[in-house]
C-alpha cells in the first residue's frame, strides 16, 4: 500500500491569532514535501482553494517547485477543480510538471469540496454535473490523443489540433476523486479510473457498497481488477502516543471544522464527536504510529482492499514543526508497521 500526505496549504496561524506571512508559510510547505520524499512516502497531493486562507490556488506550481527539490516521491493535484478549469491548460501544466519531474506527475481530478471556483471563472452552479462530464472527457481525449478532434457546450470545439507538451508516462496518471455520490463511483469505473475517495466523516467501512458499485461499473466495462486501485483521502495526525496526538490535533480541528460547519448548516464539532471519528471504525486517523497503521490496515479490509492512503495534516492549523514530526513518523514508522503487518 503507498502512503501519501495532502496539503491545501491551508491556515497556517498555528492555533493562535497572528498567522505567519503567506511567503514564509509556503516555504515550510516545500520543506515538508522534500522531507516526505526523504523519509519514504510515496506521494504528496496539494489541494486547489480560491479562498482566504489557503495558498494553493495554482497547485501545479508549487509542485513544480516540490519537484526540483526531491528524487522519488510521486506528485500531484488533490484534486485538480476541474470542471472551473479549461482541460488543455490542466494537461499541459501537469505534462510540464511531468517533464520536470522526471515522470512523476499525477493528476486527482474531481469537483472540489467548495464552490468558491464556479463564480470566479464564470461557471453557473446550475450545470454543476454537466461542466464536469464535458471536461472529463476532453481531458482524457488529450492525453489519450496528440491530435484532439471534440465538441462540447461549454468549450469551443477542437479541430483535428495537437496539444503539446507530451508527458513522459505514457499514459498519464489521471485518478477521479469522489465524496459520496453513487454516480462518480459508477463514472470512474466504467472509464476504468482509479478512484480517490474523500472519507472526511462518518464511519469507513460504510463506504464499501458504493466502492462495490465501482468496481462492478468496471468490470462491465472489461477493466481488469488490478487497473480499479482505490484511494483513501482521509484526515489524519500522528504523534508519538495517541494521547498526545488527540489533545495536539483536536483544538485546531475543532476550530476549523466549526468554523466551515458554519458555512455548511453542521453543528459545532465536539470533543465526544472528535473521540467517535478518531474511535476504531470513525473516519479520523490520528493517533500513534501503531494504531493508525492498524486502523488503516482494517480499513483496507473493510473496502475490499485499498491502493494509497493520504493524509490530510492541514485541518488542524498545526506549528510546522509539528507537522515535521508527523510526517518523520508516517514514514519511519507507520509506513513500516504496515508493509510489515498487511
Amino acid at each position: 500500500m503507498e502512503i501519501g500526505i495532502d496539503s491545501f496549504a491551508a491556515m497556517f496561524s498555528g492555533n493562535n491569532p497572528s498567522a505567519i506571512k503567506d511567503a514564509d508559510a509556503m516555504a515550510q510547505l516545500l520543506t515538508r514535501i522534500k522531507l516526505a520524499d526523504e523519509v519514504g512516502l510515496d506521494f504528496f497531493g496539494i489541494g486547489e482553494h480560491h479562498r482566504k486562507g489557503f495558498l494553493d490556488s495554482a497547485p501545479a506550481i508549487i509542485l513544480a517547485a516540490a519537484a526540483t527539490a526531491t528524487k522519488n516521491i510521486r506528485l500531484g493535484s488533490a484534486v485538480t477543480v476541474l470542471s472551473a478549469a479549461d482541460p488543455v491548460r490542466v494537461f499541459q501544466q501537469f505534462s510540464t510538471l511531468d517533464l520536470i519531474s522526471g515522470g512523476r506527475a499525477e493528476m486527482v481530478v474531481g469537483r472540489g469540496s467548495f464552490i468558491d471556483a464556479f463564480p470566479l471563472f464564470g461557471y453557473s452552479l446550475e450545470d454543476y454535473d454537466e461542466l464536469f462530464i464535458e471536461k472529463l472527457d476532453l481531458l482524457l481525449k488529450i492525453r489519450d490523443h496528440e491530435y484532439v478532434n471534440w465538441s462540447g457546450n461549454f468549450r469551443p470545439a477542437i479541430k483535428n489540433l495537437p496539444v503539446y507538451p507530451r508527458p513522459i508516462q505514457d499514459p498519464f496518471p489521471i485518478w477521479l476523486g469522489v465524496g459520496g455520490t453513487p454516480a462518480s463511483f459508477v463514472r470512474a469505473g466504467t472509464l476504468g479510473l482509479p478512484l480517490m475517495v474523500a472519507i472526511i466523516g462518518g464511519e469507513t467501512h460504510r463506504f464499501r457498497p458504493l466502492i462495490d458499485l465501482y468496481r462492478e461499473a468496471g468490470k462491465r466495462a472489461g477493466h481488469s481488477p488490478e487497473n480499479l486501485k482505490v484511494g483513501l483521502h482521509s484526515i489524519g495526525y500522528v504523534s508519538d502516543t495517541t494521547e498526545k496526538a488527540h489533545e495536539e490535533f483536536f483544538p485546531g480541528y475543532a476550530a476549523a471544522m466549526t468554523k466551515i460547519g458554519k458555512e455548511r448548516g453542521w453543528p459545532p464539532t465536539t470533543r465526544s464527536h472528535f473521540d467517535a471519528q478518531a474511535g476504531p471504525t470513525g473516519a479520523l486517523l490520528v493517533g500513534s504510529p501503531e494504531e493508525v497503521a492498524e486502523k488503516i490496515i482494517r480499513h483496507s479490509k473493510a473496502l475490499g482492499g485499498i491502493s494509497r492512503l493520504t493524509f490530510q495534516l492541514d485541518a488542524a492549523e498545526l506549528h510546522h514543526e509539528k507537522l515535521m514530526s508527523s510526517i518523520e513518523l508516517i514514514g519511519s514508522k507507520l509506513k513500516s508497521f504496515i508493509n510489515q503487518h498487511s
